[in-house]
């Protein structure tokens, strides 16, 4: 199995917790901009850190089982960890919270 194949596993198992917990729990527009707002600083992260990883040599990958598109030294294949991590977690939350409380007016 290709680095693609692996990720895309668990890219595609994310995406379909974070369907699930979307339509479940109906998340509010702030909850999809904070979520997109972490996505865009991993993926940030990602690049500088597996490149600097890469370029100390602290780890390599099998040229064969990289489809070959990178992002200056890391494969675009290793962008989709944090991607599944930025999706299957808050979404998690979002199923594991509960449902929403719904206060009266004038209560607290």
């Amino acid at each position: 199995m290709t680095y693609a194949g692996l990720a895309g596993l668990f890219l595609l198992s994310a995406a379909a917790l974070l369907v699930v917990a979307a339509v479940l729990r109906r998340p509010d527009r702030s909850w999809w901009a904070a979520t997109g707002a972490t996505a865009a600083a991993m993926m940030g992260l990602t690049a500088v850190f597996d490149n600097v990883m890469i370029a100390a040599d602290l780890f390599r990958f099998e040229d064969s089982q990289l489809s070959g598109v990178m992002i200056g030294l890391a494969p675009i294949e290793d962008f989709a960890w944090p991607l599944a991590a930025v999706a299957a977690l808050p979404a998690l939350r979002l199923l594991l919270q509960g449902p929403a409380r719904r206060t009266e007016p004038g209560t607290r």
